[in-house]
C-alpha cells in the first residue's frame, strides 16, 4: 500500500518517524484520541506539520536605542543605490516614469472634444485599413490648449494663439518659423504668448514637447510684469527664471545654468530678460540653443544695424515671435527690419526691398504724386501686404470696446499766453532756424531749436536759464519776463497748457474720486508737475528713468489700489510708457507730443486696459499754431502710412505734402487750430459742429481724433465743461468709442 504524503496524514504518524517504517509497524489504535477543546491534557503539537517553520524575529535591526547608531543605520539604508526591481530590465530610465513602457495608441494631453476646447492641430482621419498598417508609436495626436488657459481666452485671443502656433511650427509658411503679433495695446498679447509657450513646452503632434526652453526679451520695466503674468495664469505649474539685476558673474552663472538644461522636463524652461541685459550677456546665450524667443515691444528692433538686433539675430533659435502694437513707426525700411528678423529672406535684401517696395509706395502716398505713381504705389502696397500678412496678425483696440468702458480721446488746443507768444516770436526772429531747413540743411542747431520751442510751449520756466545765459535765439529775452519772476516758484498762468492742466486737476479733484496720469517727454516738465502738486497739496507718485525696476512694480501696484490716497501719477514716456497697467486712474493727460506716434500711443494706452471699470478720458494738450501742431501733423502722416500697410485701410486721405512738413518754425496766431484748418473740415461752421459729416469727408479718415469738432455745447466731459466755464481759452476735438458700441 502506497503511503500518503499529505500533511494531514503525516501528522497522524508517530512523532520522530522518519518515514522509513513499513505499514505494518503503524497501529492506528495507538494514536491518541482527540480531546475536547479546553482540556488540559490536550496536546496540539502532534497536529503541527513538520514543514512549518516558526516565526522568527528580524535580526537585521539594531538592538540598541542609541541615537548615533540609529542615525548611522538610517544613513546606511538611504545611501544604497536604487536598483530596478525587475531582473535583467533594459528599458529607459528617463524622467517620465519607472517600470515597463506602456503600450497602446498615443492620446492627446487634453480632451479635444470637451466643450470649449481650443484645438490647435487635428490629425488627418485614418481609414480602418491605414489604422492596421500604421505604427502605433507614430500616430499623430491632437494638440489642445490647456483648459486652464482656454477658458479665459477671449475669441480674438483664441484666434491669435492658433495663428502663433501655426507660424512657429512652419505650417503657415513652409520653412519659416517666425511671426509678428501687431495687436494694439491692451488686447492681451502677453496672455496669448504665455499660452503659446505652455503649449509648445508640453505638446506636439508627435506626443512629446515641441521645445524644451523659451526666452522672453522685454524692456527692463516689464520683466517683473512678465514674471507676474506667468504666475497669474499658470500658477505653480511652471517656474520661470526672471533676471532683472545682479553682478555680471552672477548673471552669467544663471544664464549658463539655463542654457545647460536638458531633457523633457527642465526645471526652469522660461527665461525672462531685459534687452539691455541680453545685449551685455549675449555671448553666454549664443552658446546653446533655445526653442522659442519672444521679443516684447519688438519695435526696438527697427534698426538692423544696432547691437541689440545683432545680438538677438545671432541667437540659435528658428522660432521667433515679435510683439509690437506699432510695427511701423517712421518708415517702411524699419518695417522691413522687423519682418526680416522673424522670417529672414521673405522680403529679399534691404536694397531689394527699398527699390521694389519702399520708394514706389512712398511716392504714391505723397500728396503731390501723379496718377501713374499712385497706381504703381497701390500695386506694390497690395503685393507687400499679401506677403507680410502670412506672418503678421493685427487687431485694433476697437475689439476692447466690447469688454471695456467707453474711452473718449480729446485733442485740446491751448492758446499761448502773451509771454509765450512774445518769447516764441523773439526766438524765431533771432535764431532763424527756418532758413536752414529751406536750404535742406538739418544741423545740430536746428535740432536744438526744435527742443527749445517744445519746452517753451510747455512753460517759459523751462527756457529761463537759456534766457539768462543769452543763448542763441534768447539774447535779450529776459526782459520779456514779468518783474520779480523767479523760476523756483511755479506760475501756471504763464503757460497756456499749464493753465488748462491746473483747471482740469482742480475740477477732477473737487467733483470726483477719479485719479489722473500725467505724461511728458521731459523730466524737467515732470519737475513742474511736482511743484504744481505740492502747491495744490495733491498726493502724487513719479516714475522716470531714475526709479529702479523693483520699485516701479511696487509703485504701480500701490497706485492701482482703490484705497491708496495718491491722486496723480507722473510718468515719463521715455522711461515707462510701454506695457504699464495703470487702471487705478481713468484720466490721462498727454502734456506734449512726440515725433514718434508710437510713443504717444503707448503712453495713452496705460489706463484703458483690462480691469478698467470707469469711463476713460484721454486729453492731448497742444499749443495752438506752434511746432507742437506740426509734430502732431507729422504723427498723422506716419499713422496714415501705418494704416495703409498694417491695417489695410484703402481710403486714407493724403492730408499733408512733405513740403508742408518743413514749415516747423512758424507761429500762426490767428487760428484756433492749424491742424483743423489743414484738414479742411466740412462739418464745422465758425468752429461749431452743425451737421453730420458728408460722405467722404476729411474728418472721417485717418485723423480719428478729429472725428467730432464742436464747441462747449458738444462737450460730453463735465471736467472740460467746467474748465471752459473758467474762461480758459482753448478749442477741442474728440473721438469716442461710443459709436462703435452703438451708444447714442
Amino acid at each position: 500500500m502506497r503511503r500518503s504524503l499529505a500533511p494531514s496524514q503525516l501528522a497522524k504518524r508517530k512523532p520522530g518517524g522518519d518515514g522509513s517504517e513499513d505499514d505494518e509497524d503503524w497501529h492506528p489504535e495507538a494514536t491518541p484520541k482527540k480531546q475536547r477543546p479546553g482540556s488540559e491534557s490536550q496536546s496540539w503539537e502532534c497536529y503541527v506539520s513538520p514543514f512549518r517553520k516558526p516565526l522568527a524575529q528580524l535580526t537585521n535591526q539594531p538592538h540598541c536605542l542609541d541615537s548615533s547608531k540609529h542615525e548611522a543605520f538610517i544613513r546606511n539604508i538611504l545611501s544604497k543605490p536604487f536598483k530596478v526591481p525587475i531582473p535583467n530590465y533594459q528599458g529607459s530610465l528617463g524622467l517620465r516614469a519607472l517600470g515597463i513602457k506602456r503600450t497602446g495608441v498615443r492620446s492627446a494631453l487634453h480632451d479635444p472634444f470637451e466643450e470649449g476646447a481650443l484645438v490647435l492641430y487635428e490629425p488627418p482621419p485614418l481609414s480602418a485599413h491605414d489604422q492596421l498598417k500604421i505604427d502605433k508609436d507614430k500616430v499623430p495626436i491632437h494638440v489642445v490648449v490647456d483648459p486652464v488657459l482656454s477658458r479665459v481666452l477671449r475669441p480674438h485671443q483664441r484666434e491669435g494663439v492658433k495663428f502663433l502656433w501655426e507660424c512657429v511650427t512652419s505650417r503657415r509658411i513652409p520653412g519659416s518659423h517666425g511671426c509678428i503679433m501687431a495687436d494694439e495695446m491692451g488686447l492681451g498679447k502677453t496672455l496669448q504668448c504665455i499660452t503659446l509657450m505652455w503649449t509648445l513646452l508640453r505638446q506636439s503632434p508627435e506626443g512629446k514637447p515641441e521645445i524644451d526652453k523659451a526666452m522672453v526679451v522685454s524692456p527692463s520695466s516689464l520683466v517683473k510684469n512678465w514674471y507676474n503674468e506667468v504666475g497669474k495664469w499658470l500658477g505653480g505649474r511652471i517656474h520661470p527664471l526672471a533676471i532683472d539685476g545682479g553682478s555680471k558673474d552672477e548673471i552669467d552663472r544663471k544664464l549658463a545654468g539655463f542654457m545647460n538644461q536638458r531633457g523633457l522636463r527642465v526645471p526652469s524652461p522660461i527665461l525672462i530678460i531685459s534687452y539691455e541685459t541680453f545685449r551685455l550677456h549675449a555671448e553666454v546665450l549664443q552658446k546653446g540653443s533655445v526653442g522659442l524667443v519672444i521679443c516684447d515691444e519688438g519695435h526696438r528692433l527697427k534698426n538692423s544695424e544696432n547691437q541689440t538686433y545683432q545680438a538677438l539675430d545671432g541667437l540659435n533659435t528658428p522660432r521667433r515671435v515679435l510683439l509690437s502694437g506699432t510695427p511701423i513707426q517712421n518708415d517702411l525700411l524699419e518695417y522691413f527690419s522687423l519682418v526680416h528678423f522673424v522670417n529672414s529672406g521673405i522680403l529679399g535684401t534691404a536694397q531689394e526691398f527699398k527699390k521694389h517696395f519702399e520708394i514706389p509706395i512712398l511716392k504714391g502716398r505723397d500728396a503731390d504724386a501723379s496718377e501713374v505713381e499712385r497706381h504703381k504705389g497701390e500695386e506694390r502696397l497690395k503685393e507687400l501686404i499679401s506677403i507680410v500678412n502670412r506672418c503678421l496678425i493685427r487687431r485694433t483696440s476697437d475689439i476692447l470696446s466690447k469688454y471695456l468702458p467707453v474711452k473718449i480721446e480729446q485733442v485740446v488746443c491751448c492758446r499761448l499766453t502773451p509771454l509765450q507768444t512774445e518769447l516764441y516770436k523773439h526766438f524765431l526772429k533771432q535764431a532763424k532756424p527756418a532758413e536752414e531747413l529751406k536750404e535742406g540743411k538739418i544741423s545740430v542747431s536746428s535740432l536744438s531749436s526744435i527742443t527749445s520751442l517744445k519746452k517753451l510751449c510747455n512753460h517759459p520756466a523751462l527756457i529761463y536759464e537759456k534766457c539768462v545765459e543769452e543763448e542763441e535765439g534768447f539774447a535779450g529775452a529776459l526782459e520779456l519776463f514779468p518783474a520779480g519772476y523767479s523760476p523756483k516758484s511755479l506760475e501756471p498762468q504763464l503757460s497756456g497748457k499749464m493753465l488748462v492742466l491746473d483747471y482740469i486737476l482742480a475740477v477732477t479733484r473737487s467733483t470726483s474720486n477719479d485719479k489722473v496720469v500725467l505724461v511728458s517727454n521731459y523730466t524737467q516738465t515732470l519737475d513742474l508737475f511736482e511743484k504744481l502738486c505740492r502747491t495744490r497739496r495733491y498726493l502724487y507718485v513719479r516714475l522716470d528713468g531714475t526709479m529702479s525696476i523693483k520699485k516701479r512694480a511696487k509703485v504701480v501696484e500701490r497706485f492701482n489700489n482703490l484705497s491708496s490716497p495718491e491722486f496723480v501719477f507722473m510718468l515719463s514716456s521715455k522711461a515707462g510708457g510701454c506695457g504699464l497697467n495703470l487702471i487705478g486712474a481713468n484720466r490721462l493727460i498727454m502734456f506734449d507730443p512726440d515725433w514718434n506716434p508710437a510713443n504717444d500711443e503707448q503712453a495713452m494706452a496705460r489706463v484703458w486696459r483690462d480691469g478698467q471699470k470707469k469711463i476713460c478720458y484721454i486729453y492731448r494738450l497742444l499749443s495752438t499754431g506752434t511746432i507742437e501742431e506740426k509734430i502732431f501733423q507729422r504723427q498723422t502722416h506716419k499713422k496714415a502710412l501705418s494704416s495703409c500697410v498694417v491695417d489695410e485701410e484703402q481710403d486714407v486721405e493724403r492730408h499733408f505734402s512733405l513740403g508742408e512738413l518743413k514749415e516747423l518754425f512758424t507761429l500762426n496766431e490767428t487760428t484756433a487750430s492749424d491742424t483743423h484748418d489743414k484738414i479742411k473740415c466740412r462739418r464745422c461752421v465758425n468752429g461749431h459742429q452743425v451737421k453730420p459729416p458728408p460722405e467722404g469727408s476729411d474728418c472721417t479718415s485717418d485723423l480719428s481724433q478729429w472725428n467730432h469738432c464742436a464747441d462747449k455745447r458738444g462737450l460730453q466731459d463735465s471736467v472740460l465743461k467746467a474748465t471752459w466755464d473758467a474762461a480758459v481759452t482753448f478749442t477741442f476735438h474728440h473721438h469716442s468709442h461710443e459709436e462703435q458700441r452703438g451708444i447714442p
